[in-house]
């Protein structure tokens, strides 16, 4: 690497809360691989980064720094999310001190700020040090328009429109209003608005401003006049995929510490379709009555499975139902989903929607049941069934026994279900092409190196 990299000094800084924070470090890695003679300072709370860095191998061009998370001394979270509410008001001065500690470290100035576009204080502090600031959108890229569009929305829908479509927007018509995030449709200025919900609205200010706005997606996949639309608004947007496309195969040496990939060697030997079932780390979690039925189903369905279930959750799983169903399932707290849907051997992925997993699932040519639960889940998930048809949304999008058990029959039995693995097949080849050296999203990482580079 020449000199020319040398003395840049790049500030990072994830979103600490649900599944934000490995994406970013993912692309953290992956540029410090390649500036390695760039320092990068990833900036965030103490508790995110310590799950974070205990975890991982990192380069030694990469240093991890701890700021506040704003939750006072002995103060009781009263509801899911207040976390985020109290971290993101904590604010510029809370971040120029992360900033403050890798500089006096590393006795070089930050030339570039790279953040998750949730944190949009960063912005301002990119400003005040007059550097580049580059966003990382995580949620599914089509969910930007839902936010620059945000006042038309509220304007012409309201939470009771659930079936009605956005065709009123660029590249949205499939779109339906129950698909939208929940805080899209609260209104500036009211009691219900959070620190969050402000941040988001503030995007169409400030997206345009950035050097470049990162999404974790894949320009052939996305939906064209979306893109057409969105690129009028944006000065450059790059697709940048941040999750883990090829996991790391299983080696003969290796600990399969969680017994998963041994039981799907066994399936596989018997040509037995396996249902994989997690629901990701979502703030919101199932209630006793959907992780019963959920149970019911899976215990009747006959399929093997995997269920990757909360630890917390386990207490409402059905008398005697893990002894019953020992024999061709696994619950487990953790399990390795990247390789579990890397496996070959599983037929049918059960997810929350999640765009990561949702992207996981089709790189893998692996069909989806989907009950979504917040954020873009519900437009990933519209997406995914609508317009790639590599799976379903569980009727009613509640899990009933028998809304799970049609589900899997769709998938795994009907004679509809190669349909979905023919598309699921499909759309795991666009990836791979795009992930390939002359692919699409090849070239916007090697101009998004460049751009750091020349800050």
């Amino acid at each position: 690497m020449s000199n020319f990299n040398e003395n840049k000094h790049i500030a990072v800084f994830p979103f600490p809360f649900s599944s934000h924070p490995l994406p970013v470090l993912n692309l953290t890695i992956k540029l410090a691989h390649q500036l390695p003679n760039c320092f990068f300072s990833f900036i965030g709370t103490q508790k995110n980064n310590k799950l974070l860095f205990s975890k991982t191998k990192i380069p030694n061009n990469i240093k991890h720094y701890n700021v506040s998370d704003g939750i006072p001394e002995n103060h009781k979270l009263l509801h899911a999310g207040s976390e985020v509410n109290l971290y993101l008001q904590t604010g510029l001065e809370n971040f120029q001190n992360g900033i403050d500690l890798a500089v006096s470290e590393t006795k070089t100035p930050i030339t570039c700020i790279i953040a998750d576009a949730f944190v949009t204080s960063t912005f301002d502090l990119a400003k005040t040090l007059n550097v580049p600031w580059i966003p990382v959108w995580l949620p599914i890229s089509c969910s930007l328009s839902v936010h620059f569009y945000g006042d038309i929305i509220r304007e012409r829908c309201s939470e009771s429109d659930g079936s009605k479509t956005l065709d009123f927007l660029p590249g949205l018509s499939v779109i339906h209003v129950e698909d939208l995030p929940q805080d899209v449709l609260i209104v500036t200025g009211t009691k219900k608005e959070t620190a969050l919900t402000k941040a988001l609205d503030s995007l169409t200010t400030i997206l345009p401003q950035a050097k470049a706005v990162v999404v974790s997606f894949f320009e052939e996949l996305d939906l064209p006049l979306f893109v057409q639309d969105i690129r009028t608004k944006l000065p450059l947007m790059l697709y940048v995929p941040l999750f883990n496309l090829k996991p790391k195969t299983q080696q003969n040496d290796e600990i399969d510490e969680s017994g998963c990939i041994s039981f799907l060697e066994v399936q596989k030997e018997k040509s037995l379709k396996v249902v994989f079932v997690s629901l990701g780390s979502t703030v919101i979690e199932p209630s006793q009555h959907e992780i019963v039925a959920m149970a019911e189903a899976l215990e009747e369905c006959g399929f093997p499975f995997i269920w990757s279930c909360k630890e917390n959750l386990m207490s409402f799983l059905p008398n005697g139902f893990l002894e019953r169903t020992k024999t061709r399932g696994k619950v487990l707290s953790w399990v390795p989903q990247a390789r579990i849907l890397a496996h070959g051997c599983v037929g049918a992925f059960v997810s929350q929607g999640g765009p990561h997993s949702m992207l996981e699932g089709i790189a893998n040519g692996v069909p989806m049941i989907f009950r979504p639960y917040f954020a873009d889940q519900g437009i990933n998930a519209r997406l995914a069934v609508d317009v790639w048809k590599v799976g379903v949304i569980i009727d009613g999008r509640v899990f009933t026994k028998n809304g799970l058990l049609k589900g899997l029959d769709l998938l795994l039995v009907d004679e509809e279900g190669k349909r979905f693995k023919g598309n699921a097949l499909k759309m795991k080849k666009i990836i791979e092409e795009a992930n390939g050296p002359k692919g699409s999203a090849t070239h916007d990482f090697k101009k998004l190196v460049e751009l750091i580079s020349s800050s």
